[in-house]
């Protein structure tokens, strides 16, 4: 009978380590969509704050195409990062541990592929599958992906920051992969060029840049697809998404009703932020 004690009590000592601490306060109930949160408006604010960032840095955020899974990276105090995952179960949302975080994860607008950086995992009937290799193409030792992208069409954009912090574009033609190209200088102009995202369509891209006219440490910019396939000039998100802090990772939920990104939400530590998407629409007007 002591050993079972002994055995119980380690038990509930592991899950006590496991499980997120929110001080005497119990953990709160999400409910609804969007993990029950009051939708933003024109001016950005943080996501989620009752469970988000507290005791770690969370960011990268996205949900599946049935809005019922939300994913988001996470560093914790000692350094390590995870790949976390909500999930909506009979209306409730409940987190979970999906592994260590791998490149900067995103979803292919199917939601079938989870993009992370050169490598990917597909979904199965129980799951993700093992991490899978993009191949010969996008695994080069002088390149060096965080985030790659992918539009309806298959067309895969991505950075690379062993190469002066580039993005790069390659397009499915007549269902062969073509050779990854350097995108113009209206994208690839700055201190530096990173985490791209590529809206289904490809009506436009967004990704965030340090440049000389900028907000702060990185802003977040749009270029609008033109008519004769080209992408126009950069336009800065403006002071209603960027600060004199490090704006990073843009994201266009599924239903195309939000814009998420990474802010800093104190000194010390970045969240997840969220606005409404009609701002991209609001910029189309300026290029």
């Amino acid at each position: 009978m002591k050993a079972s004690y002994i055995f119980i009590a380690l038990l509930l000592a592991v899950l006590a380590m496991n499980s997120k601490s929110y001080g005497h306060e119990k953990a709160p109930v999400l409910e609804g969509p969007y993990l029950g949160q009051k939708p933003p408006g024109s001016i950005s604010k943080v996501f989620a704050p009752s469970v988000l960032s507290i005791e770690h840095r969370d960011g990268n955020a996205f949900f599946t195409p049935d809005m019922k899974e939300f994913y988001f990276t996470r560093r914790s105090k000692d350094g390590k990062w995870s790949l976390v995952v909500f999930k909506s179960e009979n209306n409730r949302w409940r987190e979970s541990v999906v592994g260590p975080r791998v490149g900067r994860p995103i979803l292919t607008p199917d939601g079938n592929t989870m993009l992370l950086g050169k490598n990917y995992m597909e979904r199965t009937k129980t799951g993700w599958s093992e991490v899978k290799n993009l191949g010969a193409m996008f695994d080069r030792e002088d390149w060096g992906i965080m985030r790659l992208t992918a539009s309806a069409k298959g067309t895969y954009v991505f950075d690379d920051y062993k190469s002066n912090d580039v993005i790069r574009i390659s397009r499915l033609k007549d269902g062969k992969r073509e050779e990854p190209k350097l995108l113009s200088k209206n994208i690839n102009t700055g201190k530096w060029t990173a985490h791209p995202f590529i809206a289904p369509d490809e009506s436009y891209l967004i990704w965030d840049s340090e440049r000389v006219n900028g907000y702060g440490e990185s802003d977040l910019y749009i270029s609008f697809r033109q008519q004769d396939g080209s992408w126009g000039l950069a336009i800065n998100m403006g002071d209603k998404i960027n600060t004199s802090g490090a704006e990073r990772g843009g994201y266009v939920t599924p239903d195309g009703k939000y814009f998420f990104f990474n802010s800093p939400i104190s000194k010390s530590n970045s969240g997840i932020h969220w606005v409404d998407a009609q701002i991209i629409e609001t910029l189309r007007t300026k290029q």
